[in-house]
């Protein structure tokens, strides 16, 4: 990707119109200018980031892997180096990390009800019921 056109933050501020409308992404600059009517969720949505930094805000939406590799083809540059911020990405882990290793029989008793063991009793029960009283 060294061979892409450098841009300062500068220069992209002043591409903010419908016309013109280029944003950046993980120090990636997009033009959207071609994509504004074909946006799923309104060009509005995109015109709201255009001449700004939009990685936060194409995060949080929780693009698909398919807006992913779509928005490859609208990459028309980089951020210069002296310019870029670094990219922190968001990892979420399905482990608990906030309760302790030992914990007392109240948290043992909380931490079953939150986790899928509870759902699939209850299930199993609500069944065994259905079945005795209207088998």
């Amino acid at each position: 990707m060294s061979d892409l056109k450098q841009f300062t933050r500068k220069e992209i501020s002043t591409r903010n119109t419908k016309d013109d409308a280029v944003t950046i992404i993980d120090n990636l600059v997009y033009d959207l200018t071609p994509f504004l009517d074909d946006h799923p969720g309104g060009h509005e949505v995109l015109l709201n980031v255009v001449g700004k930094e939009a990685s936060e805000d194409f995060e949080d939406v929780g693009h698909s892997i398919d807006a992913k590799e779509l928005m490859k083809k609208y990459v028309i540059g980089q951020i210069v180096p002296e310019e870029r911020i670094e990219v922190k990405k968001k990892t979420f882990t399905w482990d608990d990390k906030s309760s302790p290793a030992s914990s007392s029989a109240a948290t043992e008793n909380s931490s079953f009800i939150n986790s899928w063991k509870f759902p699939v009793l209850l299930g199993l029960v609500m069944t065994l019921m259905y079945t005795y009283l209207f088998g």
